[in-house]
């Protein structure tokens, strides 16, 4: 259709009209955009060591980690290594003892078959094995 640009000030525009031809001769119209909304992002998620990885994680989340001890139902704390609250960062592990991850065990399952297969030629040596990673599904209650 059209494409929009913004001016210096960011308080107007161009619009295209969408005619190749119309483009080229110059017809373009100046509209005024809406800037009076303020933008605040209430957005809080933390980064957490998870089963050796680290996984971005928010309340209400659903995480797949490696197998964690516990029946499903139970809860589990997961360590921070980030927070993000709005537009306040704690990265200093002084604060971070006092962020709690909370999460609850929703199920133990296992991941897809990965088959291993060696060989080596004219010796006859074939080898092959199998492997599915035991991996626990867990959701994020609370991040305090």
């Amino acid at each position: 259709m059209g494409w929009l640009t913004d001016s210096a000030l960011g308080s107007t525009a161009l619009r295209h009209s969408g005619d190749p031809a119309n483009h080229s001769a110059g017809f373009c119209t100046q509209i005024q955009l809406d800037t009076s909304r303020e933008v605040s992002s209430q957005v809080v998620y933390a980064i957490v060591r998870a089963g050796g990885r680290q996984e971005k994680v928010s309340v209400g989340d659903f995480v797949t980690l490696n197998r964690v001890a516990g029946e499903a139902g139970s809860t589990i704390e997961l360590p921070a290594l980030l927070l993000v609250d709005g537009d306040k960062v704690t990265s200093a592990a002084a604060d971070l003892a006092k962020v709690k991850v909370t999460a609850e065990i929703l199920e133990d399952l296992r991941g897809p078959k990965i088959v291993i297969q060696k060989f080596k030629n004219k010796t006859g040596y074939k080898k092959r094995q199998g492997h599915r990673q035991e991996l626990t599904k867990v959701k994020i209650t609370g991040i305090k």
